[in-house]
């Protein structure tokens, strides 16, 4: 796909009416998005309704069809965000767009310890900010492990959001805001053990990653399956029973970064494939990258 170069005001040229314009294009670069299909199946037998006076077992796996989804897709999203922090770093166009981008949004605090050692009130913005300055707005949406959100509301730094019902009782949500940005906890979010005999104190810690995500910033769209959903009934097997078959696909990509595909992957993208760091760039033409400012995301890691 094409990703069009931005205009800037460096190249303007002061107009003292004896001067001709001199005029510049706009670079056009190449980015690479892929395919990540995912399919699964659930049987049930019908003798498993025949002993429970009629339950019907496939009922419970329809109902969590939703669940199943928003996890297959959350982990995708999560082996895209490792794979876009451990990129390749070399003396490539691409491999020092790569070290900068890594030296510039990736907040580590996790060395020191104590209060030092997690997040407190000053993290988010000094951490946006190292990423990218002053288009720091850019950023909308943190992504946590819960020891993490705990500390933020013990500073009272999270502010959970309220509505109020029709009786006019008003009342928390479950999603939180820290500095102003949408907070989702999760304890999927990768965590380290770092063991005592590493510590600088001998006690051992466990390293949090959160995630800053900027609108826009990661393309997972449900492009679907030409067969989606499927049941199959075999009236032989195990007195008869029903299996229920699910399909998926998913377009991936990065604004700002590109997937580039490798030898290794076939039609469809694994989640090992997408969290694999040699498999994406930073957009460039072999001879410049983009900003590494235009790519709206940040990795914060702490001691919770």
């Amino acid at each position: 796909m094409p990703y069009f170069g931005r205009i800037t005001g460096d190249t303007s040229q002061n107009n003292d009416g004896a001067t001709d314009i001199t005029s510049t294009n706009t670079t056009t670069y190449e980015q690479g998005f892929v395919t990540a299909s995912r399919m699964d199946g659930w049987t049930e037998r019908s003798f498993s309704k025949n002993i429970t006076a009629g339950v019907d077992f496939m009922d419970n796996v329809v109902a969590q069809i939703s669940d199943y989804k928003m996890e297959v897709k959350q982990a995708i999203l999560l082996a895209i965000l490792s794979g876009i922090f451990s990129m390749t770093e070399d003396d490539t166009v691409a491999g020092q767009a790569a070290t900068e981008f890594l030296a510039k949004h990736v907040y580590d605090i996790s060395s020191y310890s104590g209060e030092d050692g997690v997040v407190g009130a000053g993290t988010l913005n000094k951490a946006i900010q190292k990423a990218c300055g002053d288009n720091k707005g850019i950023f909308k949406l943190a992504i946590m492990h819960s020891e993490v959100a705990t500390n933020l509301e013990n500073l009272r730094l999270l502010k959970y959001l309220t509505y109020t019902d029709a009786d006019g009782i008003q009342r928390d949500l479950t999603i939180g805001t820290w500095n102003g940005r949408t907070v989702l906890i999760d304890d999927g979010m990768p965590t380290e053990d770092v063991s005592a005999d590493d510590d600088v104190d001998g006690e051992g810690y466990t390293k949090y990653t959160t995630y800053v995500l900027g609108s826009g910033s990661i393309i997972l769209d449900d492009i679907g399956d030409s067969v989606p959903y499927e049941m199959d009934r075999d009236p032989a097997v195990n007195g008869g029973q029903d299996t229920l078959y699910v399909r998926d696909r998913f377009i991936c990509g990065v604004d700002g970064i590109s997937f580039e595909k490798p030898s290794s992957v076939t039609a469809s993208a694994s989640n090992t494939d997408l969290a694999n760091g040699e498999n994406w760039n930073i957009i460039n033409d072999g001879e410049k990258a983009i900003s590494h400012k235009a790519i709206a995301l940040c990795k914060i890691v702490s001691r919770g």
